[in-house]
Formats: structure tokens, sequence, C-alpha cells
């Protein structure tokens, strides 16, 4: 059963802070304010004069009082000392302060710290009188001890005023107490770095009023957020309030925005008696009391504008440094309250959920054992978010396995009724459009790029744009990094069972559950409610599909795509057999017209695969929008001489069709026109020059199409035309009439010559694609593209030359010349102010770069790989947002310029297989470059003695230069994660400093001249891999090379190694060791089976004579290799104990049995020479290696 105990390393206290003084010398002064100031700050703190009960020892009262609280503060003062009381006090304190749950503050008072440490002056009169006491020692330890505490002295610190100082004081112990208060809540996951991250944009230290929103799902961590901030940071504040439940309560009633005014002005200044008349005259009073302290204030889950105006209307309502916190499900909120800062809670990842999970379900921080499988598809469920997380721990804890299974089964098809009913909270708030667009995207629309579900949305006639825009304010869907409209697993349920609550499936307004779907078609169950479907990889008859949509009379949405249906005419021709042995459905598709429907009430149809040859003979289209039945067997759209006009028609895809010619003038309003792939179209009717609203025409992979109606031009709502993979051999001179033409993709059209002249006439072009075509000029009309942000001519192979006036391009941002004939650019390119790339890579016959480069004020990279460049211009030192430089392979490049550190955003260097000799000093000023590549630079000697200053450096690759040592500063760079030294053949030395790289996770030495490492490189904490391949003259390791507690990877074949540290058996992360080749190699450390998580150990070619038993217990060992390790006569007994084994290489060994246990490996193969393989009983079963080159046998 699972435990339901709960554990915790923290010790509960009954006070947050003893008082230590002398009562004579403070209590009716310093100490009284001291206390006061605590207690106005909700600090426990205990007094003696005030905590002890009558009737008690106070000795044992105050003993156990001390062990109860968690800080301590003694107050020393001039006769604290003439007190035994308070000396055993501090005696006490000092036993409890070496336990970590204890801290100690001593305050100096009136006496200064060297006084109480070495018993002087004041404290040293005043201790005399104790100086016979048995006690006197350990009193005196205790007096020295204290006084060597960090704490706090009146004398100097604020400048002696006492009430500062108090101040001082108390906000240090609220600090400390907040962040002990903050990581011992253990039902807190995750929340430390969400909780910095909204600090450092409130930024409380600023002397300004700041209002920030924390905006997320309902039950996304927004109010535990909040409040983990407000105790954080409340202690800062001359007043404080947590408004909870804005929404809730300022809806419950007419006077909940009256009650929640009066709730912040009560807490702000602390008067139980206020009382607002009106919303008007609370926010009068607000905007007077408030303008007087410096407040942080949270107003949890607000919903409405109207709240913000009431609670916190104006920033010039609060004292500067004030801080307002608002949480809420909608952005628009925020936004129009104009609150700039607004930081987006992001759900649990996989790690911290099983964390938060685990404290609820078991009481720790990881699942018990047996639970850690059960555990996980609970954390996927909930799909990071807390709230579910939270009830599901609550619910499971203390339940048994089989209770697990059931509430896991029952999951799948009811959800969790709590968190869909916080949920549904946003979705209720909803406009009644938004909501019908909401339930489209939980059922239908959820994974759909954001371009395709505005079009299916618009089609059924909703306002597509505002809606998803509100969607997301509203944190109900998130629009990703890739355009795709997204939505937590939880939000979609709660959509789908809205939807389906309290209705039989053929009642619900929309279908999408495959089952549901197919009994209502196969048994004619269709209604008038249904309208939206969703049939995905259905095994349904087309047929079947069809004629059960004849009741669905108010069908709007229909999508589908059904599953092992082969429409292919040809290849069901040809393999009719084959296709019916597969259990396709058909080979030829026969059909009754008679069945075919569609209800005229369509808008949105998209059918995968379409098998029919036209849309079905009843179906008049008459409110159809969009038609997408991409890879259909269509023809034609309706039967030979019907000619239905479909006048709503907007969004038509034919792609990947049989279609040869196509009407258009049936579809006078289409916007969008998508013929992709269409093998058989070999031209366009003349009757598209007539669609004055098409926006879009997609004809990329027709590979047919030869020509364009000459009258294109006509076309003027044109925005976007690809004819990508086409045979067009010329443009229509009409083209340069397109006004409002933004992209050209030509790429590919392997017959394209020549452009219109006029092109430049296109002045709303912003993208053109001309890669991979026969051009072998452009026209000098095109400088005149003022809107021009993208031009790409990769492999254009016989363009030579560019336009002299190219830098008329004002708009230029992308500029691809790649594997084109340039010698170079011309040089009114350099005016070109928005250019941020330049592609150059491959243009075997550049040689020249403009003198004036400098002037391209914005060029983030020039690709230059590849081409003949024997220099830079010294100008290229002004790019001052260059990031890339690539000039690998630039095999002329011998130097580069001397100013080249001014680049300062450079980020990037390859200079890998040029003829650089050295680096210029000012190399070192780069203080953004992460990636610098010197291989194989055969002539480069020598770094620059600065090279430590690169400060964010993270990969250096040095292989195969002529470097004979490395500069000691490298070792100052603390980003620096990859080094790669290897076939450094002149290489003899590392810094002895190398250990203060602190980042480096690899180091390749191999093929060096290394002796010896550094010890210090033990310090390397964070080393994965550690290569030392033929370092031929390194003999020996560092002792404590298993301090690289991250190693994963060492490599020290063909070295000199005798053998190895005792400490290398404490990397508990490596997984590979090569020691083959070892030559001098004799023994392995006894204790090699603590390296838990090694995978693959090869030994080949080594000295050894034996293997430690403790080999055995490497439990996830997969591959030992002991090829010619020609001493080896034995393995240990127990060797069938590394049950992951599967490959065991003793080719070249004297073994002369194998032990009993090896058995147990099922599935190990063993490999060795034939002779080998049989002296151990394998006959018949020996099989060759793929290589020909070793026998195996398997177990």
């Amino acid at each position: 059963m699972a435990s339901s105990s709960t554990s915790s390393v923290h010790k509960s206290f009954k006070y947050e802070v003893f008082l230590s003084f002398r009562g004579e010398d403070t209590r009716k002064n310093f100490v009284d304010h001291l206390y006061d100031a605590l207690k106005r700050k909700s600090i426990l703190t205990y007094k003696d004069d005030l905590e002890i009960k009558k009737g008690e020892r106070i000795s044992d009262e105050l003993l156990g009082s001390i062990e109860n609280s968690k800080f301590y503060i003694i107050v020393f003062s001039k006769d604290y000392a003439s007190s035994s009381w308070c000396l055993d006090e501090l005696v006490k304190i000092m036993e409890c302060r070496k336990m970590t749950e204890h801290t100690a503050y001593p305050i100096f008072y009136d006496v200064e710290p060297t006084e109480v440490r070495k018993q002087i002056g004041a404290v040293g009169k005043a201790f005399a009188k104790h100086e016979k006491e048995v006690a006197a020692g350990k009193w005196r330890n205790a007096l020295k001890e204290a006084a060597d505490l960090a704490g706090w002295e009146l004398k100097k610190t604020a400048d002696g005023h006492e009430s500062q100082f108090i101040q001082k004081i108390v906000e240090e112990i609220s600090l400390e107490l907040r962040s002990i208060n903050f990581s011992i809540d253990e039902k807190l996951v995750g929340m430390e770095t969400r909780v910095n991250d909204v600090i450092s944009f409130l930024e409380t230290g600023i002397d300004d009023v700041r209002m920030i929103g924390i905006k997320g799902m309902g039950g996304g961590g927004k109010t535990t957020l909040a409040r983990a901030v407000f105790d954080q940071i409340s202690f800062q504040f001359e007043g404080k309030s947590f408004v909870e439940n804005v929404r809730e309560v300022s809806n419950d009633s007419l006077s909940g925005l009256k009650s929640l005014q009066n709730q912040l002005l009560s807490d702000v200044l602390n008067d139980k008696g206020i009382s607002v008349s009106s919303v008007y005259d609370g926010k009068n009073i607000l905007k007077r009391r408030m303008s007087g302290r410096k407040v942080l204030l949270v107003l949890d889950d607000v919903d409405h504008i109207d709240e913000l105006e009431a609670l916190a209307g104006e920033p010039n309502w609060f004292k500067p440094g004030s801080r307002i916190i608002i949480t809420t499900r909608y952005e628009q909120v925020l936004v129009a309250h104009r609150v700039k800062l607004i930081h987006n809670v992001n759900l649990l990842s996989d790690k911290e959920a099983i964390c938060l999970f685990s404290r609820y379900a078991f009481g720790r921080e990881i699942p018990i054992q047996g639970y850690e499988k059960l555990s996980g598809e609970v954390v996927r469920y909930a799909s990071g978010l807390p709230l579910t997380i939270k009830v599901l721990g609550s619910f499971l804890c203390g339940k048994d396995e089989s209770e697990w299974i059931d509430a896991l089964e029952r999951l799948k098809t009811i959800p969790l009724h709590e968190t869909l009913k916080r949920l549904e909270l946003s979705y209720i708030s909803l406009e009644e459009d938004y909501k019908e667009i909401f339930l489209n995207v939980a059922c239908l629309l959820k994974g759909w790029a954001k371009a395709d579900a505005i079009e299916a949305l618009e089609s059924c006639g909703l306002h597509a744009r505002n809606g998803l825009r509100v969607l997301e304010q509203k944190s109900l869907i998130t629009i990703n990094n890739y355009e795709r409209v997204d939505m937590h697993d939880h939000i979609e349920e709660m959509g789908r069972d809205i939807v389906r609550r309290s209705q039989p499936a053929n009642k619900h307004s929309r279908l999408w559950k495959e089952d549901e779907i197919e009994d209502i078609l196969i048994n004619d169950l269709g209604t008038e409610a249904t309208i939206c479907m969703k049939i995905y990889k259905s095994k349904l008859n087309p047929e079947v599909v069809m004629k059960g949509l004849r009741k669905m009379k108010d069908l709007k949405f229909l999508e589908v795509s059904l599953e092992n249906f082969n429409s292919n005419q040809e290849t069901n021709k040809l393999i009719p057999n084959l296709v019916n042995a597969l259990g396709f459905l058909c080979c030829i598709w026969k059909f009754n017209k008679v069945n075919l429907f569609f209800p005229d009430t369509l808008r949105y149809l998209h059918w995968d695969q379409y098998p029919f040859r036209t849309l079905p003979q009843t179906f008049q289209a008459n409110n159809l929008v969009a038609l997408k039945i991409a890879g259909s067997e269509i023809l034609q759209l309706w039967e030979w001489g019907e000619r239905k006009v479909c006048n709503k028609l907007r969004f038509l895809d034919l792609s990947n069709s049989q279609l040869k010619t196509l009407d258009l003038g049936l579809t006078p309003n289409l916007e969008t026109l998508t013929l992709e792939r269409c093998c058989a179209l070999i031209e366009l009717s003349d009757s598209i020059c007539m669609l004055k609203h098409l926006k879009s025409l997609k004809l990329d992979g027709c590979l047919l199409l030869e020509k364009l109606p000459e009258d294109l031009g006509l076309l003027e709502s044109l925005v976007k035309l690809s004819l990508s993979y086409t045979e067009i051999k010329h443009l229509p001179d009409s083209i340069c009439m397109l006004k409002h033409l933004k992209f050209l993709k030509l790429d590919r059209c392997s017959l394209l010559e020549k452009l219109p002249e006029h092109l430049g006439r296109l002045q709303c072009l912003e993208k053109l694609n001309l890669s991979y075509t026969e051009i072998t000029h452009l026209p000098d009309s095109i400088c005149m593209l003022k809107n021009l942000k993208y031009l790409d001519l990769n492999e254009c192979s016989l363009l030579e030359k560019l336009p002299e006036d190219l830098g008329l391009l004002e708009s230029l941002q992308h500029l691809e010349l790649s594997g084109t004939m340039i010698k170079h650019l011309p040089c009114s390119i350099c005016t070109l102010k928005h250019l941020k790339y330049i592609g150059l890579h491959r243009c075997s016959l550049f040689e020249k770069l403009p003198e004036d480069l400098g002037g391209l004020e914005c060029l983030e990279r020039i690709i230059l790989r590849s081409t003949k460049i024997k220099h830079l211009p010294d100008s290229i030192c002004m790019l001052k947002h260059l990031e890339l430089l690539p000039l690998n392979d630039c095999l002329l490049l011998e130097k580069l310029p001397e100013d080249l550190g001014r680049l300062e955003c450079l980020e990037m260097l390859n200079l890998s297989s040029t003829k650089i000799k050295h680096l210029p000093d000012s190399i070192c000023m780069l203080k953004h470059l992460k990636h610098l590549v010197l291989y194989p630079c055969l002539l480069l000697e020598k770094l620059p003695e600065d090279l430590g200053q690169l400060g964010c450096l993270e990969y250096l690759n040095l292989s195969s230069t002529k470097i004979k040592l490395l500069p000691d500063s490298i070792c100052m760079l603390k980003h620096l994660k990859y080094l790669k030294l290897d076939k450094c053949l002149l290489l003899e030395k590392l810094p002895e400093d190398l250990g203060l790289i602190e980042c480096l996770e690899s180091l390749d030495l191999s093929n060096t001249m290394i002796k010896h490492l550094p010890d210090s490189i033990c310090m390397l904490k964070h080393m994965k891999t550690l290569d030392l391949y033929r370092c031929s003259f390194l003999d020996k390791l560092p002792e404590d090379l298993g301090q690289l507690e991250c190693l994963e990877y060492l490599n020290l074949s063909s070295t000199k190694i005798k053998h190895l540290p005792c400490s290398i058996c404490m990397l508990k992360d490596l997984k590979y060791l090569k020691l083959d080749k070892c030559s001098l190699f004799e023994k392995l450390p006894e204790d090699l089976g603590r390296l838990e998580c090694i995978k693959s150990l090869d030994l080949s070619n080594t000295m050894l004579k034996h293997l430690p038993d403790s080999i055995c217990m490497l439990k996830h060992l997969e591959s030992l290799k002991l090829i010619d390790c020609s001493l080896l006569e034995t393995l240990p007994k127990d060797l069938g104990l590394l049950e992951c084994l599967e490959e065991l290489h003793i080719e070249g060994t004297c073994i002369s049995h194998l032990p009993q246990s090896i058995i147990l490996l099922k599935g190990l193969c063993i490999y060795g020479s034939r002779g080998l393989l049989q002296s151990f009983g394998f006959t018949s079963d020996i099989q060759m290696s793929g290589d020909g080159m070793v026998c195996y046998v398997k177990v």
C-alpha cells in the first residue's frame, strides 16, 4: 500500500526569536522597542517577563524556550556579564547554535565586540565577580564564541540612531524567516526559480510604482506563486494586503467591490473600523490614504477591468516604491489597465511534477518502490498542472496498487471533476461566439497551424482572429513557436466534457470520437444537432460515410481521413490482387451515385484522399467556403455538363490530385487556390485571371506546367505566387502588374533562364526566391524593389554578376548568393542599412569584399566559407552587430585585421583550414565570442597571452595546430565547455591551473605529447568526456581523478598507463572506459565494481592477468572486450551476474573455460576464434561476424 505518512527534515519551533538581555540595562528602553518592532512584523518572539507562566521553575521553562526558538538575539550591554542567569542563557544558546536549525546574532548595544571577546573594559568589570566560580571557564568560552559571530554594533550602524538600528535588525530577521519559511514549505515545488523571476520584475529597490501581472490558466499555480512572492518580500513594505478571489467576491453581490476595498484599507492601515459607503467613495479613500505608504498589494484572480479600477486605479494612488501584483487568467485585463510587465506562469516540468505528486501521495520527494511507473502515468495525465497533481496525489494517498490502476482507467473516460470545475470558470466568462470557437478548438482544431484554424473558423462564420486572441489572453489556448494552436490537455478535456455532457452521442454538437462516429454513421443515427464532425483514421467505407451524412441537416464542418484506403487508380490496376490481399477496401472504387451526399449546409469540407471523381450531384455547395480535398481522385468539381457556381467558396485545395484542368469561372470569390503536386496539370485555364479576390496561388510541384496565362497580371489582389519545381520557362510580362504581390517563389524552376525586364514594378514584393534556376543575370529594374527584404539566388550557377545599383534595395535584409559564379559584390551594396545576412558559401570564384563593407551597420552574418578570399577589409571591424563569421576553407586567407576585436557582438569565428599564422591580440576583446574554431590551422603556432579575456567562450577547437603550449590565462575561461587539442603534435604540457575552467565538460587531448595531467584537473566537476587516446608519453593519472564526479567517457587507449588510481572507482556516472592498447597496463582496481553506470569496458591488448571479482557487480555493463589479453587465463566465476552483458570478446586470450554462471546471460554473444569457441563445447552454433574477421556464438 502507498504510504500516507509525511516526513520532514525541518524542525518546527514554538518561537521564531528568543531575546537574551540584561533586564536592568535594556528592558524598558532598547529591548522594549525591539520587541515591539518584531511583534509588528508578526514575528513570534520570546521575552522572559512576558512568557514564563506562574508556578513553573523559571530555569527549566527558560531552557525549554531556548531550545524551541529558531533565532537568538543576544543584547550585550555593560552589565550583561554580571548576571549568572544571562551567562547560563548564553551557554545554552551557544550549545543549541551548533545544531543547524538554530542561528544566533549578537547585538553590541553599549559595548564593543572586543570587550565581550576578551572580557575587558566594562564587560571585564562586570565579569570580575565570577572569576572564582566553577562555571567561569564555560562562560568565558561562550562570551568569546558569541563575540566572534556576525551581528550588529550600534555605534557603527545607522550613526548610532536606535530606531534605525532596530529597523535594520528586524528587516534582516524578517528576510531570514521569509527565506526559511519558503524553503521548508514542502508542498512548494519548483517555486524558487519562478519566485526569483517575479521578484526580478518587481525590482523592489527602485523608487517607482510598479504593477506586474501574473497570467496563466486556472489551476496553474498563479495564486501559489503570488503568495510565495508576497511572503518573501512583504517585510520590505509599510503596508500589505493579499486580496483573494477578487472575481468571485466582486461577482457574488452588489457590494462585492466595496467589501474588497474595505479589506484592502483595513489590511494596509491596520484599522478594522474602516467602511466605505460606495465604490466611488472607496476609490477616493484609497487614493488619499495609500499615497502616504509604501505598500505591497496582491489582487488575486482578477477578471474584469472594473475590479482593477476600483482597487488599484492609477499608479499615482500609491507612494513611490509600492508594488501591485495582479493574478489573472485574462491578459486583456492587464493590457487595458496598462500593466506593462506580464509574467506567464510555466507549468511544472516532469521532474517537478513527480516531486509535487510524491509529496502529496507519499509524503516524500520521490515515489515509493513499486509505484514509480504508476506515478509516471498520473503525472503524464496531469500534464504539468499543479491543481490536478495535488488533487490526484491527495486522492491516491494511502490507496493500494489495484485502486491506483482503477483510478487511472477511470480518468481515461471520466475527467477529474474538481479540475474541470475550476477550469470551466474561464469558459463561462466568454461571449457566445468565442465559446463556439473554444469548443471547436477543443474538439477539432488543437494542434492545427494558426492560419489553417483561422481559415476553418472563418468558413464557419466565426470571427476567428479576435476569437483566438481572446482565448489566448484568457489562457485557454496558446500559440506556440511554430504558430500552431495549442491547448492544455485538461482544458481540451473540459471543452469536450461540455459538448458531451448529459446527451447521447448523436445529439452532440461536435463529433470526434471514432467509435461514436462509426456507430452513428453505420446505424444511420445522425441528427440535426451535429454541426461539426472530424473522422480521423477511421476504417469506415467512404460510401457509408456519405450515406450517414443524410440526417445531419445542419452540418457545417466536416473533416475526413480514412485509414487503409488506397484510391490510387494506377497502383490498383497494376497490383489488384496484392491490394485485395492486404485488405484494402477496393482496387478501383465503385460506388452507387445515389448514396453520395453532402449536406447543403456544409461550409468547411476537408477530405484527404477523397475517393470520388466529382462532388455529389445532389450537393448544391451554396454555403461552401472551404474545400480541401488533397490527394483525391477528383478530375473536375462537377459531373460533365453541370455548372454550379460556388459564390461563397474562398479556399480551394486540390493538391496532389489527378486534375488536368479547372474551370475557375465557377468560383468567382476564391481567395486561396492550392494545386501543388498536380502532376497531370499541363496548363491553367485563362478563367483564373478573372479571380479578382485571389490572394494566394500555389502551383509547386506541377511538373508538367510549362506556361502561365498571359493575363495573369489581372489578379489584382494576388499576394503570394508559388511556382517551385515547375517547368516554367518564362514569366508573362503582365506579372509585373501585380501591385500587391509580396511573395514570389521560383526556386528549382530548372528551365527558367530569364526574368521580365520590368520586374521592378512589383512595388510590394518582399520575398523573391530564384534558387536553383538557370538565371544568367538579373534585370536592372530589380533595383527598384524598394520593399524587397529577401533575395535568394542560391545555386544559380550561371549567375556571374549582380546589378551595380543593388544598393537601391533599401529594405533588403537577406541576400543569399551561395553557389553562384560571382567574383565580387557591387560597391553600392555597402549602403544597404538593413542588410542582416549575406551568403557567399561555395562562391568558388569570389575573391574580394568591398572596402566599405563596414557601412552595413545591421549585418549579423556573412558566410564566406569556401571562397577565394585572401584578406578581409579593415572596415569589417566596424560591423557592430556581426554575430557569425565563418571563414572555414578559405584556403588563401593568411591574415585577419588587427582591429578584429572591435566586432563586439561576434559569437562565432571559424578559421578552420585557413593559412592563418597568428591571431591579432585584439581578438581577446571579443566579449561575446562563444565559438572559436582553429582546426586545422596548420601554420598556427601561438595563441594570444590574454585569451582568457574571452569571458563568454564555450567552444575552443585547436585540433591539428602547431600550438606548443597554452597561455596560462586560458584558465580564466569560466564558461568554456569544450576544449579540443587533439592532434596538436607539439603540445607537451597543460597549464597547472586548468582546473579553474569550472564549466569544462569535454577535453580532447588525443594524439598529443602530453606527459602528465595537472592535479587541478580533478577540480573539473562538470567534466563528462576526457579523451587521452594515443598520448604515448602519459604514464600516470592524478590520484584524485575520482573527483571528476560527472565523468561519463574516459579514453586511455594507447597510453603508457600501468594502473588506475583507486579513486577512479568513485566515478559513479562513468559509462565508457577504454584501456585498449595500453601495453604496460597490468592491474585493475579491486573495487572496480563500484562503477555502477559503466556500459562499455575495453581492456584489449593489455597485460592483465586477472579481472577483479567486483567486476561482476557492474549491473549495466553491455560490452566487455578482452581481445589479445594474452596473459588472461580465467574469468570471474560470478560473471553471470552481469545481467545486461551483450558482448564478450575473448579472442587472443588464454582463457581455457567459461564460468558456469555464464548460462544466465541470455542473448550474450561471445566472440573468439573458431578453435577457442569449440574448446568451450560450442560447435553448430558458431557464426561469422559481419566483417568476417571473427567468430561468435550466442548463449
